[in-house]
Protein backbone atom coordinates (compact mmCIF):
# COMPACT_ATOMS: atom_id res chain seq x y z
CA UNK A 1 0.00 0.00 0.00
CA UNK A 2 1.26 3.50 -0.83
CA UNK A 3 2.34 5.29 2.37
CA UNK A 4 -0.07 8.02 3.44
CA UNK A 5 1.39 11.52 3.34
CA UNK A 6 -0.69 14.46 4.50
CA UNK A 7 1.67 16.81 2.70
CA UNK A 8 0.66 15.22 -0.59
CA UNK A 9 -2.93 14.99 0.58
CA UNK A 10 -3.05 18.74 1.30
CA UNK A 11 -1.74 19.53 -2.17
CA UNK A 12 -4.38 17.30 -3.74
CA UNK A 13 -7.07 18.84 -1.55
CA UNK A 14 -6.28 22.37 -2.74
CA UNK A 15 -6.43 21.26 -6.38
CA UNK A 16 -9.77 19.58 -5.75
CA UNK A 17 -11.01 22.69 -3.92
CA UNK A 18 -10.16 24.76 -7.00
CA UNK A 19 -11.87 22.23 -9.29
CA UNK A 20 -14.96 22.24 -7.08
CA UNK A 21 -15.01 26.04 -7.18
CA UNK A 22 -14.45 26.51 -10.93
CA UNK A 23 -16.06 23.47 -12.52
CA UNK A 24 -18.75 23.23 -9.85
CA UNK A 25 -20.16 26.63 -10.79
CA UNK A 26 -21.68 25.12 -13.94
CA UNK A 27 -23.98 22.91 -11.85
CA UNK A 28 -25.28 25.94 -9.95
CA UNK A 29 -25.81 27.78 -13.23
CA UNK A 30 -27.69 24.96 -14.94
CA UNK A 31 -29.76 24.14 -11.87
CA UNK A 32 -30.91 27.77 -11.70
CA UNK A 33 -32.00 27.89 -15.35
CA UNK A 34 -32.75 24.23 -16.06
CA UNK A 35 -36.31 24.28 -14.77
CA UNK A 36 -37.00 27.67 -16.37
CA UNK A 37 -35.58 26.51 -19.73
CA UNK A 38 -37.61 23.32 -19.41
CA UNK A 39 -40.76 25.30 -18.67
CA UNK A 40 -40.10 27.38 -21.78
CA UNK A 41 -39.70 24.36 -24.09
CA UNK A 42 -41.63 21.51 -22.46
CA UNK A 43 -44.84 20.33 -24.18
CA UNK A 44 -46.41 19.89 -20.71
CA UNK A 45 -45.72 22.05 -17.62
CA UNK A 46 -45.46 18.91 -15.49
CA UNK A 47 -42.23 18.15 -17.38
CA UNK A 48 -40.62 21.51 -16.59
CA UNK A 49 -38.02 20.10 -14.20
CA UNK A 50 -37.19 17.10 -16.40
CA UNK A 51 -33.92 18.71 -17.65
CA UNK A 52 -32.69 18.80 -14.04
CA UNK A 53 -33.92 15.26 -13.48
CA UNK A 54 -31.91 14.09 -16.51
CA UNK A 55 -28.77 15.67 -15.05
CA UNK A 56 -29.21 13.66 -11.89
CA UNK A 57 -30.18 10.54 -13.86
CA UNK A 58 -27.01 10.96 -15.90
CA UNK A 59 -25.02 11.21 -12.70
CA UNK A 60 -26.65 8.06 -11.35
CA UNK A 61 -26.09 5.91 -14.42
CA UNK A 62 -22.51 7.03 -15.08
CA UNK A 63 -21.31 6.75 -11.46
CA UNK A 64 -20.68 2.95 -11.49
CA UNK A 65 -18.57 2.89 -14.65
CA UNK A 66 -16.77 6.14 -13.80
CA UNK A 67 -15.87 4.63 -10.43
CA UNK A 68 -14.53 1.50 -12.14
CA UNK A 69 -12.57 3.67 -14.57
CA UNK A 70 -10.95 5.50 -11.65
CA UNK A 71 -10.20 2.18 -9.96
CA UNK A 72 -8.32 0.91 -13.02
CA UNK A 73 -6.99 4.09 -14.66
CA UNK A 74 -6.82 6.56 -11.78
CA UNK A 75 -8.74 9.61 -10.64
CA UNK A 76 -7.37 11.98 -13.30
CA UNK A 77 -8.73 9.85 -16.16
CA UNK A 78 -12.16 9.78 -14.53
CA UNK A 79 -12.21 13.51 -13.84
CA UNK A 80 -11.17 14.37 -17.41
CA UNK A 81 -13.91 12.09 -18.74
CA UNK A 82 -16.49 13.82 -16.57
CA UNK A 83 -15.40 17.27 -17.75
CA UNK A 84 -15.69 16.22 -21.38
CA UNK A 85 -19.23 15.11 -20.60
CA UNK A 86 -19.95 18.51 -19.05
CA UNK A 87 -18.54 20.28 -22.10
CA UNK A 88 -20.67 18.27 -24.52
CA UNK A 89 -23.74 18.65 -22.34
CA UNK A 90 -23.47 22.43 -22.27
CA UNK A 91 -22.94 22.69 -26.02
CA UNK A 92 -25.87 20.38 -26.74
CA UNK A 93 -28.03 22.37 -24.33
CA UNK A 94 -27.17 25.62 -26.11
CA UNK A 95 -27.97 24.04 -29.46
CA UNK A 96 -31.31 22.72 -28.16
CA UNK A 97 -32.30 26.20 -27.02
CA UNK A 98 -31.28 27.71 -30.35
CA UNK A 99 -33.71 25.41 -32.20
CA UNK A 100 -36.31 25.19 -29.44
CA UNK A 101 -36.12 21.40 -29.00
CA UNK A 102 -37.00 20.14 -25.52
CA UNK A 103 -35.88 16.55 -26.19
CA UNK A 104 -32.40 17.56 -27.35
CA UNK A 105 -32.15 19.69 -24.21
CA UNK A 106 -32.69 16.48 -22.23
CA UNK A 107 -29.80 14.80 -24.08
CA UNK A 108 -27.54 17.69 -23.12
CA UNK A 109 -28.76 17.46 -19.53
CA UNK A 110 -27.86 13.77 -19.41
CA UNK A 111 -24.31 14.53 -20.60
CA UNK A 112 -23.99 17.25 -17.96
CA UNK A 113 -24.86 14.53 -15.46
CA UNK A 114 -21.62 12.78 -16.40
CA UNK A 115 -19.70 15.78 -15.07
CA UNK A 116 -21.89 15.91 -11.95
CA UNK A 117 -21.05 12.27 -11.31
CA UNK A 118 -17.31 12.93 -11.61
CA UNK A 119 -17.59 15.91 -9.27
CA UNK A 120 -19.20 13.64 -6.70
CA UNK A 121 -15.95 11.67 -6.53
CA UNK A 122 -13.88 14.76 -5.61
CA UNK A 123 -14.80 14.15 -1.97
CA UNK A 124 -13.56 10.55 -2.11
CA UNK A 125 -10.40 11.51 -3.99
CA UNK A 126 -9.53 13.87 -1.14
CA UNK A 127 -9.26 10.85 1.18
CA UNK A 128 -7.09 8.67 -1.08
CA UNK A 129 -3.78 10.01 0.23
CA UNK A 130 -5.01 11.32 3.61
CA UNK A 131 -4.36 9.94 7.09
CA UNK A 132 -7.26 8.85 9.29
CA UNK A 133 -7.00 12.08 11.28
CA UNK A 134 -6.98 14.33 8.20
CA UNK A 135 -9.70 12.42 6.29
CA UNK A 136 -12.85 14.23 7.57
CA UNK A 137 -11.12 17.60 7.22
CA UNK A 138 -10.01 16.75 3.66
CA UNK A 139 -13.59 15.92 2.68
CA UNK A 140 -14.85 19.07 4.37
CA UNK A 141 -12.31 21.35 2.68
CA UNK A 142 -13.09 19.99 -0.77
CA UNK A 143 -16.79 20.47 -0.19
CA UNK A 144 -16.02 24.03 0.93
CA UNK A 145 -14.86 24.76 -2.61
CA UNK A 146 -18.53 24.74 -3.49
CA UNK A 147 -18.86 28.02 -1.60
CA UNK A 148 -16.89 29.76 -4.34
CA UNK A 149 -18.98 28.06 -7.02
CA UNK A 150 -22.06 29.31 -5.19
CA UNK A 151 -20.81 32.86 -5.61
CA UNK A 152 -19.59 32.46 -9.20
CA UNK A 153 -22.45 30.44 -10.66
CA UNK A 154 -25.50 32.66 -10.01
CA UNK A 155 -23.60 35.81 -10.93
CA UNK A 156 -22.49 34.26 -14.22
CA UNK A 157 -26.10 33.23 -14.77
CA UNK A 158 -27.27 36.82 -14.38
CA UNK A 159 -24.55 38.09 -16.72
CA UNK A 160 -25.13 35.48 -19.44
CA UNK A 161 -28.91 34.92 -19.40
CA UNK A 162 -29.62 37.64 -21.96
CA UNK A 163 -26.44 37.58 -24.04
CA UNK A 164 -28.40 36.16 -26.96
CA UNK A 165 -31.94 36.60 -28.26
CA UNK A 166 -32.69 33.08 -27.03
CA UNK A 167 -33.02 33.14 -23.21
CA UNK A 168 -30.50 31.05 -21.24
CA UNK A 169 -28.43 30.11 -24.30
CA UNK A 170 -25.54 32.29 -23.16
CA UNK A 171 -25.48 30.53 -19.78
CA UNK A 172 -25.05 27.12 -21.41
CA UNK A 173 -22.19 28.45 -23.58
CA UNK A 174 -20.53 29.96 -20.52
CA UNK A 175 -20.75 26.56 -18.81
CA UNK A 176 -18.99 25.00 -21.81
CA UNK A 177 -16.11 27.46 -21.40
CA UNK A 178 -15.86 26.63 -17.70
CA UNK A 179 -15.32 22.95 -18.55
CA UNK A 180 -12.47 23.76 -20.93
CA UNK A 181 -10.66 25.88 -18.35
CA UNK A 182 -11.42 23.77 -15.30
CA UNK A 183 -10.24 20.40 -16.58
CA UNK A 184 -6.65 21.70 -16.76
CA UNK A 185 -6.55 21.72 -12.95
CA UNK A 186 -6.50 17.93 -12.84
CA UNK A 187 -3.02 17.82 -14.34
CA UNK A 188 -1.62 18.73 -10.92
CA UNK A 189 -3.23 15.87 -8.99
CA UNK A 190 -0.87 13.35 -7.37
CA UNK A 191 -3.09 10.39 -6.52
CA UNK A 192 -1.72 6.89 -7.22
CA UNK A 193 -3.89 4.22 -8.78
CA UNK A 194 -5.28 1.73 -6.26
CA UNK A 195 -3.16 -1.45 -5.92
CA UNK A 196 -4.29 -4.25 -8.20
CA UNK A 197 -5.55 -7.35 -6.46
CA UNK A 198 -3.18 -10.30 -6.79
CA UNK A 199 -5.64 -12.87 -5.48
CA UNK A 200 -9.35 -13.31 -4.94
CA UNK A 201 -9.05 -12.56 -1.23
CA UNK A 202 -7.15 -9.34 -1.94
CA UNK A 203 -10.13 -7.97 -3.87
CA UNK A 204 -12.01 -7.47 -0.61
CA UNK A 205 -15.70 -7.88 0.04
CA UNK A 206 -18.38 -7.97 -2.62
CA UNK A 207 -20.64 -4.94 -3.03
CA UNK A 208 -23.54 -6.80 -1.42
CA UNK A 209 -21.41 -7.85 1.55
CA UNK A 210 -20.36 -4.24 2.09
CA UNK A 211 -23.91 -2.92 1.79
CA UNK A 212 -24.98 -5.31 4.57
CA UNK A 213 -22.43 -3.71 6.93
CA UNK A 214 -24.35 -1.41 9.34
CA UNK A 215 -21.96 1.55 8.96
CA UNK A 216 -22.02 1.38 5.16
CA UNK A 217 -25.78 0.81 4.98
CA UNK A 218 -26.50 3.82 7.20
CA UNK A 219 -23.95 5.97 5.35
CA UNK A 220 -25.70 5.20 2.06
CA UNK A 221 -29.20 5.80 3.50
CA UNK A 222 -28.29 9.13 5.12
CA UNK A 223 -26.42 10.37 2.05
CA UNK A 224 -29.37 9.32 -0.11
CA UNK A 225 -31.95 11.09 2.06
CA UNK A 226 -29.88 14.28 2.58
CA UNK A 227 -29.15 14.67 -1.14
CA UNK A 228 -32.59 13.60 -2.38
CA UNK A 229 -34.46 15.98 -0.07
CA UNK A 230 -32.11 18.84 -0.88
CA UNK A 231 -32.73 18.24 -4.59
CA UNK A 232 -36.47 17.75 -4.15
CA UNK A 233 -36.90 21.20 -2.63
CA UNK A 234 -34.17 23.06 -4.52
CA UNK A 235 -35.40 21.88 -7.96
CA UNK A 236 -38.82 23.45 -7.39
CA UNK A 237 -37.53 26.61 -5.75
CA UNK A 238 -36.99 28.74 -8.91
CA UNK A 239 -40.45 27.73 -10.16
CA UNK A 240 -42.05 28.49 -6.79
CA UNK A 241 -40.29 31.83 -6.37
CA UNK A 242 -41.34 33.05 -9.83
CA UNK A 243 -44.88 31.61 -9.52
CA UNK A 244 -45.34 33.47 -6.21
CA UNK A 245 -44.73 36.82 -7.91
CA UNK A 246 -40.98 37.31 -7.68
CA UNK A 247 -38.41 37.62 -10.47
CA UNK A 248 -35.92 35.12 -11.96
CA UNK A 249 -33.23 37.34 -10.38
CA UNK A 250 -34.83 36.75 -6.99
CA UNK A 251 -34.83 33.02 -7.73
CA UNK A 252 -31.12 33.13 -8.57
CA UNK A 253 -30.40 34.98 -5.31
CA UNK A 254 -32.34 32.40 -3.28
CA UNK A 255 -30.49 29.54 -4.98
CA UNK A 256 -27.19 31.37 -4.45
CA UNK A 257 -27.92 31.72 -0.71
CA UNK A 258 -28.84 28.04 -0.63
CA UNK A 259 -25.63 26.89 -2.31
CA UNK A 260 -23.56 29.15 -0.02
CA UNK A 261 -25.29 27.50 2.94
CA UNK A 262 -24.53 24.08 1.42
CA UNK A 263 -20.80 24.68 1.37
CA UNK A 264 -19.89 27.44 3.86
CA UNK A 265 -20.20 25.11 6.88
CA UNK A 266 -17.60 22.84 5.25
CA UNK A 267 -14.85 25.00 6.73
CA UNK A 268 -15.69 23.57 10.15
CA UNK A 269 -17.85 20.46 9.53
CA UNK A 270 -14.78 18.21 9.48
CA UNK A 271 -13.59 19.66 12.79
CA UNK A 272 -17.04 19.13 14.32
CA UNK A 273 -17.03 15.51 13.17
CA UNK A 274 -13.56 14.96 14.63
CA UNK A 275 -14.64 16.47 17.95
CA UNK A 276 -18.21 15.25 18.45
CA UNK A 277 -18.40 12.15 16.27
CA UNK A 278 -19.93 11.53 12.87
CA UNK A 279 -23.23 10.15 14.22
CA UNK A 280 -24.10 13.35 16.14
CA UNK A 281 -23.33 15.61 13.17
CA UNK A 282 -25.45 13.46 10.85
CA UNK A 283 -28.32 13.61 13.35
CA UNK A 284 -28.08 17.40 13.58
CA UNK A 285 -28.12 17.57 9.78
CA UNK A 286 -31.38 15.61 9.61
CA UNK A 287 -32.93 17.88 12.27
CA UNK A 288 -31.97 21.00 10.28
CA UNK A 289 -33.50 19.52 7.12
CA UNK A 290 -36.74 19.09 9.06
CA UNK A 291 -36.54 22.72 10.22
CA UNK A 292 -36.18 23.81 6.58
CA UNK A 293 -39.50 22.16 5.77
CA UNK A 294 -41.18 23.92 8.70
CA UNK A 295 -39.97 27.34 7.53
CA UNK A 296 -41.05 26.63 3.94
CA UNK A 297 -44.53 25.64 5.06
CA UNK A 298 -44.94 28.78 7.18
CA UNK A 299 -45.33 31.15 4.20
CA UNK A 300 -44.31 32.14 0.67
CA UNK A 301 -42.73 35.52 1.29
CA UNK A 302 -39.21 36.02 -0.05
CA UNK A 303 -37.72 35.69 3.45
CA UNK A 304 -39.43 32.29 3.80
CA UNK A 305 -37.73 31.07 0.65
CA UNK A 306 -34.37 32.40 1.81
CA UNK A 307 -34.75 30.94 5.31
CA UNK A 308 -35.91 27.53 4.13
CA UNK A 309 -33.24 27.18 1.47
CA UNK A 310 -30.44 28.30 3.81
CA UNK A 311 -31.48 25.70 6.38
CA UNK A 312 -31.80 23.14 3.60
CA UNK A 313 -28.20 23.80 2.57
CA UNK A 314 -26.80 23.53 6.11
CA UNK A 315 -28.73 20.33 6.78
CA UNK A 316 -27.47 18.80 3.55
CA UNK A 317 -23.89 19.75 4.45
CA UNK A 318 -23.93 18.05 7.85
CA UNK A 319 -25.83 15.00 6.62
CA UNK A 320 -23.88 14.45 3.40
CA UNK A 321 -20.36 15.14 4.68
CA UNK A 322 -21.10 13.01 7.73
CA UNK A 323 -22.31 10.13 5.55
CA UNK A 324 -19.29 10.46 3.23
CA UNK A 325 -16.92 10.37 6.21
CA UNK A 326 -18.64 7.29 7.60
CA UNK A 327 -18.47 5.50 4.24
CA UNK A 328 -14.82 6.42 3.60
CA UNK A 329 -13.82 4.93 6.97
CA UNK A 330 -15.71 1.68 6.35
CA UNK A 331 -13.95 0.15 3.33
CA UNK A 332 -10.45 -0.85 2.20
CA UNK A 333 -8.61 0.80 -0.75
CA UNK A 334 -9.18 -2.21 -3.01
CA UNK A 335 -12.93 -2.00 -2.32
CA UNK A 336 -13.40 1.67 -3.12
CA UNK A 337 -14.20 1.27 -6.82
CA UNK A 338 -17.16 -0.99 -6.03
CA UNK A 339 -18.64 0.66 -2.97
CA UNK A 340 -18.14 4.30 -4.01
CA UNK A 341 -19.75 3.62 -7.37
CA UNK A 342 -22.60 1.69 -5.76
CA UNK A 343 -23.09 4.46 -3.19
CA UNK A 344 -23.40 7.18 -5.80
CA UNK A 345 -25.61 4.99 -8.01
CA UNK A 346 -28.05 4.54 -5.12
CA UNK A 347 -27.79 8.14 -3.93
CA UNK A 348 -28.30 9.71 -7.34
CA UNK A 349 -30.97 7.17 -8.24
CA UNK A 350 -33.03 8.50 -5.35
CA UNK A 351 -32.07 12.07 -6.22
CA UNK A 352 -33.36 11.42 -9.77
CA UNK A 353 -36.70 10.25 -8.40
CA UNK A 354 -36.84 13.28 -6.09
CA UNK A 355 -36.15 15.60 -9.00
CA UNK A 356 -38.85 13.98 -11.12
CA UNK A 357 -41.30 14.14 -8.23
CA UNK A 358 -40.41 17.77 -7.57
CA UNK A 359 -41.79 19.09 -10.84
CA UNK A 360 -44.92 16.96 -10.59
CA UNK A 361 -45.63 18.03 -7.00
CA UNK A 362 -44.95 21.69 -7.74
CA UNK A 363 -46.86 22.08 -11.01
CA UNK A 364 -49.42 19.29 -10.89
CA UNK A 365 -50.51 18.97 -7.24
CA UNK A 366 -53.52 21.12 -8.07
CA UNK A 367 -54.56 24.61 -7.06
CA UNK A 368 -52.32 27.64 -6.51
CA UNK A 369 -48.49 27.58 -6.53
CA UNK A 370 -48.59 27.67 -2.73
CA UNK A 371 -50.31 24.27 -2.76
CA UNK A 372 -47.61 22.73 -4.94
CA UNK A 373 -44.84 24.24 -2.81
CA UNK A 374 -46.44 22.85 0.33
CA UNK A 375 -46.70 19.39 -1.27
CA UNK A 376 -42.99 19.45 -2.08
CA UNK A 377 -42.05 20.17 1.52
CA UNK A 378 -44.51 17.74 3.13
CA UNK A 379 -42.98 14.98 0.99
CA UNK A 380 -39.78 15.29 3.06
CA UNK A 381 -41.32 13.74 6.19
CA UNK A 382 -41.18 9.96 5.50
CA UNK A 383 -37.60 10.12 4.27
CA UNK A 384 -36.41 12.00 7.33
CA UNK A 385 -38.06 9.32 9.47
CA UNK A 386 -36.24 6.61 7.46
CA UNK A 387 -32.81 8.21 7.85
CA UNK A 388 -33.32 9.07 11.51
CA UNK A 389 -34.46 5.53 12.27
CA UNK A 390 -31.47 4.02 10.44
CA UNK A 391 -29.05 6.23 12.38
CA UNK A 392 -30.63 5.30 15.72
CA UNK A 393 -30.46 1.61 14.74
CA UNK A 394 -26.74 1.83 13.92
CA UNK A 395 -25.88 3.60 17.16
CA UNK A 396 -27.95 1.13 19.22
CA UNK A 397 -26.35 -1.82 17.41
CA UNK A 398 -22.89 -0.42 18.12
CA UNK A 399 -23.63 0.01 21.82
CA UNK A 400 -25.07 -3.49 21.98
CA UNK A 401 -21.90 -4.91 20.41
CA UNK A 402 -19.72 -2.99 22.90
CA UNK A 403 -21.69 -4.30 25.87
Amino acid sequence: MTPISDHRARKNVWILVAAQAVLGSQITMIFVIGGLAGQMLAPNPCLATLPISLIVFGSMTTAPWLSRLMQSQGRVAGFFTGSVGGLLGSLIGAYALSIGDFWILLIGSYMTGMYMSAQGFFRFAATDTASDAFRPKAISYVMAGGLISALIGPQLTKLTNDLFAVPFMGTYLAAAGINVLGMLLFLGLDIPKPPKATSTSAKGRSTWEMLKTPQIAVAVICAMVAYALMNLVMTSTPLAVVACGFTPGNAADVVSAHVIAMFAPSFFTGHLIARFGVEKIMAIGLAILAAAGVVALSGVELFNFFGALILLGIGWNFGFIGATTLLAASHAPEERGRIQGANDFIVFGCVTMASLASGGLMNCAGGAPEVGWAAVNIAMVPFLVLAGGALVWMVAKGRSAES
